[in-house]
Parts: C-alpha cells; structure tokens; sequence
C-alpha cells in the first residue's frame, strides 16, 4: 500500500481490510484510486447545549462540559470511521442555531484544539459553523456591514486567532440571510459581498468559506423553487466570489424532499464552485424509525443529466469539477450521528452514513454494491443474511417516496416536526411556502404545482433538453408529474395507462406493501442475526409499517375530498415497486432446467408459471408467463416475485 501521504496509505490499509472483510478476492489486487472530490465533509447540527436540530440518535457526541481536559474515546473511534470510508472534513456546530456564538471564545477554542487533535491523525480536519453577525455578538461592534472597515479587521484578528491555535483548520460554513439569519442583504449588500468578507480573512491560512445557498426570499418569486438561482446565477455571472468561496447546493431547490426536481444551480454556475449538500439524517424520510436506504436518492441526483456542456454533465461532474475544469470540490453531509450506542440511533441508518462516504470518495460506485458491503460489514457474510439485508434496503428509499409524496407531490409533511402527512396545514400567512396547500395546489379539476413556462416557468432554469421534457405532461416523468404540472384527475399516465388518480392510489398501496413486506422479509432472520438486534429492527419495523399506513390514508381521504373518486382497495394491488440506479428490477441471476417454474405475488398467490426449457440471467421490467387457470399470457409489471424452483424460494 503506497501513497504520496500519509493519509493516502491509511485510505489503502481500510481498503484492503473491507476487501477482506467482505470476502472479496484479494490474490491478485492491483487498485490504484484518488478521491474524486476534495472536501468530503460531515455537517453536524449539534448545539453547544448537547441537543441536535434534525437529530434523531440521541444527543450530540460533543462532550463540551467535559473538553479539553476528558477526550472521550469515542471520538477516535469516529474518526477512524470516517477515515474508513474517506470522510475527510467535520463541521462541529449548528448551522442553523445562531445562539451557539460561544463556539469561537478562547474557552471554546481550547477544546476544539483538543478535537483537532485526535482527528488529525485520521486525516480530517475541523471546521465551523460561522454566523454572519459574530462582529457584533462576539465582537462588540454596531454592524457586521461586509464592506465596513472594523468588521473586516474583526474577520482578519479572528481567524488568526484561531489558525493560531489549530493551524489545519478547515473554515466556515456559513448560513447568512436565510430563515431570519443575520446576513448581507440586511446592509445591502450580495451574497458575494457577504462571503468574501470572511473569505478574505481565511485566504492566506489556505482555509475556506462555504456559503449554503439555501435561500428563499418572498420578494425574489412567488415560486420558491426559483429564488435561490435568481440571486445567485447574476453573482456567477459577473464573477463576484472569491476564489475560496464554495456555494453549497442542497440536491434540490426546495428542502431535501423525499423526491424533488434537481437543483438548478448544479447545470448554471460557471465561475463559481459549487458543492453538494445531501441530508444524511432523515428529516423528511421517516427520521429515526424508518428503513430508508439513501443510496439510491443519491445516485439519481449524482446522475441526472444537466446537459450543461452536452450529454454526459451530470451532477457529479458538476460537483467533481470534470465539467468546470474545477479543482476546488467539495461534498457535504448533514450528519445522522448522536450518542446512541448504535451511533444512528437505528441499525440501519448506519448504512446511509456509510454510502455518503463512498459515494463521496468515488460516485461511480453503485448503491447495490455499497449497501452489500455494508451488509456484509455489519451482518456478516452469511448468503442468507447478506441477500435479505439488500432487497430490503434496494428499494425503500423508492418505496418511501410511494407511501408518503408519490408523482412529484413535495411539502406535505406535518408542520414543525416534518414527521408525519399534514396535506391540509394552511395556517401560516407570514410564510406562504411554509403551507402544505402551496406546494400541492390541489383543487376540483387536479393536483400539482405549474411550473412549465405557461406557469411559473422555473422550467427555464434547466437546459433545454430538461427544460422541453418538463414542458409536457407527455414527456415529464410520471415521478415529477406534481412537481412540474397542475395534472387533471382524470388525466391517463401513458406508461401505466392509469388515470393520474388512479396511480396515485396505486403508488400509496405499492409503497405501504413493500413496508409490510420489510416486516415478513426480516423475519426469516431470526435466529440468524443476534437477538438484540433483531428485536431492535423488528420494533422499528412494526412503526414504520403503522406510519406508512397512516400516511396513505390521511393523504388520500384528504385528496379525495377533490378527486371525488374512489381510493383504490389495495388488497387488488400484489406487486412492490423495487427501482434501482438503472430502473432495473434486481433479479436474482438463475439457470432454468426443464422444471416448471412458479411465480408468486406478495400476496402469495400463484399467478403463472415458466414452462419449458429456459437459461435466464437476467430478467428485464416485464416477464410474461403462462397462465395455469386460463389461456393466454400473463403480464407482470415491474415489482418483486417470489419463484420457487423445486419448492425452494
């Protein structure tokens, strides 16, 4: 194992030790590998008081009390985690909690020394939530005007005191006149104006200063999806920010939605680095007690295609500067750790912090893989075990998106704690956007928020490639129909050939199926996984089936109240959408004598056989059987089957 650093060989050596691990051969290993993106970072929404914002695992793994004199001996053990899947970069603090303003005291900073410390060795570096008004709250001035003379001369003193005492410090994320935040646009001033302040101060320590482009001004549009590229493209344009600014992008312009449009921003910035933001903690993805595997969420948005520079300038070339000839990267991960013994507060969730390393260290990977290596990892490498674990996780996150905002409806998400459906919250005059009934828009005649260029024309955002495809109901994918179109009830999906009413009924009944079936697939690993954690699944899944029901209910009772039509009884629905990276159903790879095979429904009921003579390594969306009870063909959609060969699942 050999690198040009010292980090590079402890990259290699957790290489190596996963590929033995995982069973993989390693006889003949000749790997030879970079990171493709250069700041891959863990943003942690813990508060100085121990409590976590969209923390779900327990309070916050910063014993603040007890440093610099106590190091707990967990924290090497996170940063050797880390190490492990290439996370080279943590932000200690709250982003969004302006109250944490202590964290850059001398007191403070004594105990974040002795952090940087135990993770140095592990080749991560520490930075800071900075808030925009620290001039004035620490500082003591009367503004935190960008361009004023003090508070420069404040940003300069401060970073050089605390370069002092941590040289490898990494810098600051910043939130800055964004959800009431103190920021620039309070003094007149841009974005740019505001980052470059503090940029300034940190350039000649080489750190530097992510600026979170979550922003929704009122006054900027009445659709909020458009606000935060209307202010941020024209800075882009005349090249306003310094060069160690880096924008911060959240995966979609409105808040990290179990399916939302791409962000914008990732297909228009020219002149300006970009950085990907995605939510590791489950906010709105069923937080602590939901199974929602992330990795396949991510990989649609690494490989959704901006057209940028033509075909092939995905999102991941945005962000690993392939298509800006970019070389100031940076990927970035709103942590799901506290301090539960489990680190994630679920056994499972411990999977999503595991894939945001490895995509960030190499996007190419597929989710299948990674989730089998984290199977493999944390379950062992039992057949059994390993090949239930995946088909479980393969298709939840899809499976999440049915049973909760299918087709491209987003925002519906109980008010404050965005844990539970509330489609009908119209309670908040001050913030239109922050009403359910903004975002869904449902009405006698449909469903769905117009965006094409007959609406709110955010379409013009994209190229034109995305932009003629969202254009038309005909064109959008079924799964952005609500995103982009006010769509009629009535309207007939040409790839199902159900009306809009009726697959929303069907993706609410596939999505809440695949949840039941979570509870029967792990139950036949019981006595194969230790009972601790088996009970510890089994109890959460019980939850989660329960809420996923809930959800199907409360929304469709509440649509129907439009619609007029009848909600769809799911007990004549027997398949389980199961949608991968590709869109390929995972198939179990099987060679097929002359033995009639079976194929059963979730249900259990049988509905067809194969006949005769068949060598089968693959199995694409549809399969046509035969019909045992009556003539003809049989066509399956896309979804899980369960076949028995010789009375053998």
């Amino acid at each position: 194992i050999a690198s040009s650093g010292e980090t590079g060989d402890l990259y290699g050596a957790f290489h190596l030790l996963r590929l033995i691990q995982t069973n993989k051969p390693i006889d003949n290993i000749d790997i030879s590998e970079k990171p493709k993106i250069r700041l891959r970072l863990l943003n942690h929404w813990a508060n100085l008081d121990g409590s976590m914002e969209r923390g779900y695992a327990g309070n916050s793994i910063w014993q603040w009390s007890q440093l610099p004199g106590t190091v707990s001996s967990r924290y090497k053990v996170y940063a050797r985690a880390n190490a492990s899947i290439g996370i080279n970069g943590t932000v200690l603090n709250n982003v969004n909690n302006t109250s944490n303003t202590q964290i850059i005291s001398n007191s403070y900073l004594s105990k974040i020394k002795a952090l940087a410390a135990v993770f140095r060795p592990y080749g991560i570096k520490v930075y800071l939530s900075a808030y925009f008004d620290w001039p004035i709250s620490i500082g003591g001035l009367s503004t935190a005007d960008p361009l004023n003379t003090s508070v420069i001369s404040w940003w300069t003193t401060k970073v050089s005191q605390i370069y002092d005492s941590i040289p490898d410090f990494g810098g600051f994320l910043v939130k800055a006149s964004s959800e009431g935040q103190a920021g620039p646009k309070a003094y007149g001033r841009t974005h740019a104006q505001g980052a470059n302040c503090i940029a300034n101060a940190l350039a000649s320590h080489g750190g530097v200063c992510i600026w979170r482009t979550f922003v929704y001004d009122d006054a900027i549009d009445t659709d909020r999806m458009k606000r935060a590229y209307k202010e941020f493209m024209p800075l882009d344009s005349a090249k306003a920010f310094k060069s160690n600014v880096i924008l911060q992008t959240k995966n979609g312009p409105f808040d990290f939605q179990p399916r939302e449009p791409i962000h914008p921003l990732f297909g228009g910035l020219n002149n300006t680095h970009i950085g990907m933001e995605f939510q590791i903690t489950q906010e709105y993805l069923g937080q602590g007690i939901q199974l929602v595997y992330l990795g396949p969420y991510w990989k649609e948005v690494l490989d959704f295609d901006t057209y940028k520079n033509g075909s092939g300038s995905t999102v991941a070339k945005m962000i690993d500067g392939t298509v800006n000839n970019d070389t100031m990267t940076c990927i970035a991960g709103v942590s799901n750790i506290g301090d539960s013994t489990n680190w994630c507060g679920y056994q499972f969730h411990q999977a999503n912090w595991f894939a945001f390393g490895r995509l960030a260290w190499n996007h190419d990977l597929s989710s299948d893989s990674i989730a089998d290596d984290w199977a493999r990892m944390t379950w062992g490498n039992s057949a059994a075990v390993v090949s239930t674990i995946t088909s479980m996780m393969s298709g939840s996150r899809e499976a999440c998106v049915n049973y909760m905002m299918p087709l491209g409806i987003v925002g519906i998400f109980y008010n404050g704690t965005h844990y539970g459906p509330e489609p009908d919250y119209n309670s908040d005059a001050s913030h239109p956007d922050w009403n359910s009934v903004y975002w869904h828009k449902a009405d006698s005649i449909g469903l769905g928020y117009d965006r094409t260029t007959s609406g709110s024309n955010f379409v013009s955002q994209y190229y034109s490639t995305e932009r003629y495809k969202y254009i038309s109901l005909a064109t959008t994918p079924p799964e952005y129909l609500a995103a982009f179109h006010h769509v009629k009830w009535s309207y007939v999906i040409p790839s199902t050939g159900r009306t809009f009413w009726n697959e929303l009924c069907y993706r609410y009944c596939i999505g809440c199926k695949y949840v039941s079936n979570l509870r029967t697939q792990w139950s036949t690993l019981n006595g194969l996984v230790d009972a601790a954690r088996y009970a510890h699944v089994a109890a959460k899944l019980s939850t989660h089936e329960t809420d996923a029901n809930t959800w199907r209910t409360t929304c469709l009772n509440y649509f129907k109240t439009f619609s007029k039509m009848s909600i769809l009884d799911c007990s004549t629905v027997g398949t389980i959408s199961d949608s991968h990276d590709d869109g390929i159903v995972k198939q179990q790879k099987f060679f097929i004598s002359d033995k009639p095979i079976i194929v059963y429904n979730v249900m259990g009921r049988c509905v067809g056989m194969f006949t005769g003579k068949y060598s089968i390594a693959s199995v694409n969306h549809w399969l046509a059987v035969e019909k045992k009870c009556r003539n003809g063909i049989y066509i399956l959609r896309q979804g899980n089957y369960m076949v028995r060969i010789n009375g053998h699942k």
